[in-house]
């Protein structure tokens, strides 16, 4: 049982886009700052897009908690 790349990507998007959301507000409120969220928040969200991806896909091949699977 896996997804499919597309999968993986939409899942990478969507949860980006809500976490960068969360830190754009938070850089913000700290700082009353917009250019600085805007940068940060930019440079995270592609940062961050591409780690959780290779995160997504590294799963993939490992069986562990999954019901009917078998272990490593």
């Amino acid at each position: 049982m896996g997804e499919v790349r597309s999968r993986s990507i939409a899942k990478s998007i969507s949860w980006r886009v809500l976490a960068t959301a969360t830190t754009a507000v938070l850089v913000y409120l700290f700082t009353r700052e917009v250019a600085l969220a805007a940068s940060i928040t930019a440079f995270e969200f592609f940062t961050k897009l591409a780690l959780y991806y290779a995160h997504e896909r590294a799963w993939q091949g490992i069986g562990w908690g999954l019901e009917g699977a078998h272990a490593d």
